[in-house]
C-alpha cells in the first residue's frame, strides 16, 4: 500500500469515528422539548449588551418588548459606548411598540482585564438584580425572538431542572458566502461541542450560544458570572464552563424561532467573525494551532485530494477510499443544510469551506502574534488579560 493510501485509510477511519462516536454531532434534532407550563411563572430580566447596533435594533428589540410572557419580565439594554444613537433608538422603539418595560443603561469604558461585552453584561446584570429576577435572559442585540421564546425557554429550564438553557440562533443565510460558510460554522461548532454531551451532567463538555442564554440568577451568583469570565473573548463557552464547574446543569440546542438578523454579505465580513476568536478558541497555543491545521487537512482536505490523485493514476484503491471518506463527510453535513433550508448539492463543497476555516484560523493566530489579537466593534484584545483598546 502506498503512503497516500494509508493516510487516506486513516482519514476514512476518522470519519467513521466522527460519525458514530462523537455524540452524533451531525444530527439536528436537539431542540427544546415540548412546552410544559410551570404552576407559577418566575420573574425574568432580559439583558441586551449593545454597541453600535442601530442597524439591527428595529428588527430585534421589538421582538423582546412584545414577548408573550405570563410572569413579570422587563428588558435592560446596555448601550456600550455606541456612536450611532443605539440608546436613543432603543428608547424610541420602546415608546413606539410598548410591551415590556425597558431600561437603557451605560457602563462606561471597561477597565483592565474586562472585555467590552462582558463589562456591559456586568452592568446589565447589576441593574437587573435590583429587580430580584429568578432568571436572566442574556441575548445579543442582533437576535430576534418569536413571541413565545421567553415562555418556552423558562418552561424548558423549569421542566428539566437546568441552570442554563441556550439556543443556537438560526443565523442569516442569504448571500452566496453565507450559504457556503454559515451552516458549516454551526456544524463545526457542534463537532467541537456535541449538544448531546453538553446536556449530560456527567459530561465535562460545556458550551452555550451567546445570542440566547437563559441563566438562573442564583447560579450566576454561585458561578461568579460575569466576574469569573471577565477576560473571555468566547464568552458563551466560558459561561457554560463556569456554570458546569460550579455544579450546574447546562442545555444547548438548535433554535426553531430564534434568529440572527445580522447580515454577513461578503466573505470579508464572515472572515472577521471567525478569525476574531478562532485562535482564542485554541487558547493561543501554537501547538494546538498546528494540531488543528493538521487535523483539518487530514479529515477534510485529504479525501478530495486522494480522489484527484487516484483518478490521475495514483491508484484505484486510493480513489475509492477517498470517495468513501468524502461521501461520509458530505452525508454528515446534509442534516445541517436541511436545517438551514439550503440546497443539498452544497454538501460535497464542505472541504472547500473547511479550507476557508483553516485559513481564517491561521490568520487569527497571525493577527494575535502581530499584537492585534481579537478585534470587534472597534475594540482589540491582544492577549487574554489585555486591556481593551479603542481601534
Amino acid at each position: 500500500m502506498s503512503a497516500l493510501l494509508w493516510i487516506t485509510v486513516v482519514s476514512l477511519a476518522a470519519w467513521c469515528w466522527l460519525l458514530l462516536c462523537r455524540g452524533f454531532f451531525w444530527r439536528t434534532d436537539v431542540r427544546l422539548p415540548p412546552r410544559r407550563d410551570p404552576d407559577a411563572w418566575p420573574s425574568v430580566c432580559v439583558v441586551v449588551p449593545a454597541r453600535d447596533e442601530a442597524a439591527v435594533l428595529p428588527e430585534s428589540l421589538p421582538s423582546l418588548l412584545t414577548q408573550d410572557y405570563p410572569g413579570r419580565a422587563e428588558v435592560v439594554l446596555v448601550d456600550d459606548g455606541s456612536t450611532d444613537g443605539t440608546g436613543e433608538l432603543a428608547r424610541e422603539l420602546s415608546r413606539r411598540h410598548g410591551g415590556l418595560p425597558l431600561t437603557v443603561g451605560s457602563p462606561g469604558e471597561p477597565p483592565a482585564g474586562w472585555t467590552g461585552k462582558l463589562w456591559a453584561v456586568r452592568h446589565g446584570i447589576g441593574l437587573a438584580r435590583a429587580r430580584d429576577p429568578e432568571y436572566l435572559l442574556l441575548t445579543d442585540a442582533d437576535i430576534a425572538h418569536a413571541p413565545d421564546s421567553l415562555r418556552t425557554l423558562v418552561a424548558a429550564a423549569r421542566a428539566g431542572g437546568f441552570d442554563v438553557v441556550s439556543q443556537m440562533a438560526r443565523l442569516r443565510v442569504a448571500s452566496l458566502w453565507e450559504r457556503l460558510v454559515v451552516p458549516a460554522f454551526v456544524y463545526f461548532f457542534a463537532q467541537l461541542y456535541p449538544f448531546r454531551w453538553i446536556g449530560r451532567k456527567s459530561s465535562r463538555t460545556a458550551a452555550a450560544a451567546g445570542g440566547c442564554v437563559l441563566l438562573r440568577t442564583g447560579m450566576a451568583e454561585q458561578a461568579r458570572i460575569p466576574e469569573a469570565i471577565r477576560h473571555a473573548v468566547i464568552d458563551d463557552v466560558a459561561l457554560a464552563r463556569a456554570v458546569k464547574g460550579a455544579g450546574g446543569h447546562v442545555w444547548l440546542g438548535l433554535a426553531d424561532r430564534v434568529d440572527s438578523v445580522r447580515p454577513y454579505p461578503r466573505l470579508h465580513d464572515l472572515w472577521r467573525m471567525v478569525s476574531r476568536s478562532a485562535y482564542a478558541q485554541l487558547r493561543h497555543n501554537p501547538l494546538l494551532l498546528l494540531g488543528t491545521v493538521a487535523g483539518l487537512a487530514l479529515v477534510y482536505l485529504l479525501p478530495p485530494a486522494a480522489v484527484a490523485v487516484g483518478a490521475a493514476g495514483g491508484g484505484t484503491a486510493t480513489a475509492v477510499t477517498g470517495t468513501v471518506a468524502w461521501a461520509v463527510m458530505a452525508g454528515t453535513y446534509l442534516p445541517m443544510l436541511r436545517y438551514y433550508r439550503q440546497p443539498l448539492w452544497l454538501a460535497p463543497l464542505l472541504p472547500f469551506t473547511a479550507l476557508l476555516y483553516l485559513l481564517m484560523t491561521v490568520d487569527s493566530a497571525v493577527q494575535h502574534h502581530r499584537g492585534r489579537g481579537a478585534a470587534w466593534k472597534g475594540r482589540t484584545y491582544a492577549r487574554p488579560d489585555a486591556v481593551p483598546e479603542e481601534g
